[in-house]
């Protein structure tokens, strides 16, 4: 019976150290994957492109590195789970804890893109106003500089430059100062 339980006990502390060294190679390795898919990233220049190409201002590197990096965390305390057969108990509340802190992310990601693309398409398909004309909005005057698809650069009078979401371009009152050749009228756009 003691030879029994000592088997017993010693194949669950062989697996169990087993367990912890396949945890420990995961961090280990996540760690190296993460940082090497972030430098391979940063030598395609891809927030630079995102940045220029689509007037986005995203840390995709870091977004994509930190997957893998997580992806590897996962592998990693899965296959360590199944070692001691507590996997699929795990697994799924793992797998239900991951999913509601990603959606979490996603919605707190997109409250304000969301809204201030589809004013960025709206303002571009009216046209009511284009770069050099000087605009009031909410007791900011300015000269707009720059208008991309998540907001409006405006230089005021002190020369700083403001960025005003086009969510609030377009549900605040514009006023339109001076616009070349168009006439001078206070919009709702």
């Amino acid at each position: 019976m003691a030879f029994i339980l000592y088997n017993y006990l010693s194949d669950i502390l062989v697996k169990l150290i087993v367990a912890i060294a396949i945890i420990l190679l995961g961090l280990v390795f996540g760690r190296f994957l993460g940082n090497l898919t972030k430098k391979l990233l940063h030598e395609l220049e891809i927030n630079r492109v995102l940045n220029e190409q689509a007037k986005l201002n995203i840390p995709l590197e870091e977004f994509i590195s930190s997957i893998v990096r997580y992806l590897i965390y996962l592998i990693a305390v899965i296959t360590a789970l199944s070692q001691i057969e507590l996997a699929s108990t795990i697994f799924y509340i793992l797998v239900g804890l991951i999913l509601a802190t990603l959606l979490a992310f996603v919605i707190l990601a997109v409250k304000d893109f969301i809204p201030n693309a589809v004013s960025g398409f709206i303002l571009h398909k009216k046209n009511k106003f284009k770069i050099g004309d000087t605009i009031e909005v909410n007791n900011i005057k300015g000269k707009i500089i720059e208008i991309s698809l998540l907001e409006t650069k405006i230089k005021v009078k002190s020369k700083d430059v403001v960025f005003i979401p086009n969510s609030l371009l377009t549900k605040s009152e514009v006023k339109i100062l001076n616009e070349g050749s168009r006439k001078n009228s206070a919009n709702k756009t």
